[in-house]
């Protein structure tokens, strides 16, 4: 899964580096980073094209979308749990949770990296935390889709998003079974059109371009947000 992610830039530098999109929309978030340790349920910049529903946005645009996807023909008394952060990739054009929005809302969710946890001994008592991000140190994106939800109680409408997971590539098969899916810059166009079901880039990333180190056990709180959460407490891979 990826439950777990971080951005180490200003919101601005985030921005300017996905400048195919435009901005405006997102930048009330700019007081909330850079963030290096960001959890489900906070507000986060994600990449949208929703012609549908906003025919004056003519291109991709940066918006404000809370991490746990809450499908819009959910109601309040059905959410007895956390809303999903992960799709997996497997069967979700056909997932009744994700397929609409798989069909006609995904999204780009731009970071710098993400942690995922090693179960050292199998048992689930004993993990050790992993920064995962790309070799060049340049932002990436991952693939999402997003929802728009009305609180029946206040009328606010709420935009929603999880992450798409796939099986791993080689490095991250060292330490878990799944890993997000990472889409290639030349890929963002098609995973933002039409095409209801752009299956074939739901694969792993390669695992040459990419590169992971273990780091201290404190991430696990997100109360722990300083930049030091990212230093290194061994090998690098």
């Amino acid at each position: 899964m990826c439950g777990r992610i971080y951005i180490k830039t200003t919101l601005a530098d985030l921005l300017r580096n996905f400048s195919f999109a435009q901005r405006e929309r997102a930048e009330g978030l700019a007081n909330q980073f850079p963030r290096y340790n960001g959890a489900p349920s906070l507000y986060y910049p994600i990449i949208i094209r929703d012609v549908v529903r906003d025919p004056d946005v003519f291109g991709p645009t940066f918006v404000s979308a809370r991490w746990g996807l809450i499908p819009g023909w959910i109601k309040e008394q059905k959410l007895g749990r956390p809303p999903p952060v992960n799709a997996r990739c497997e069967g979700i054009a056909s997932n009744g949770m994700f397929k609409k929005a798989y069909a006609n809302r995904r999204c780009l969710v731009p970071i710098d990296g993400f942690f995922e946890w090693k179960d050292i001994f199998g048992t689930g008592k004993d993990k050790q935390p992993y920064a995962i991000a790309m070799k060049s140190g340049e932002p990436f994106a991952l693939a999402g889709v997003w929802e728009s939800w009305r609180n029946p109680e206040t009328g606010e409408d709420i935009r929603t998003f999880c992450v798409i997971t796939c099986p791993p590539n080689e490095m991250m098969a060292t330490i878990h079974d799944r890993m997000p899916v990472i889409l290639h810059r030349a890929d963002y166009e098609r995973w933002l059109s039409p095409e209801p079901d752009p299956y074939t880039l739901m694969k792993p990333f390669p695992a040459e371009l990419m590169t992971m180190w273990p780091i201290d056990r404190k991430v696990g709180s997100p109360k722990n947000d300083a930049a030091d959460i990212l230093d290194p407490t061994g090998p690098v891979a």
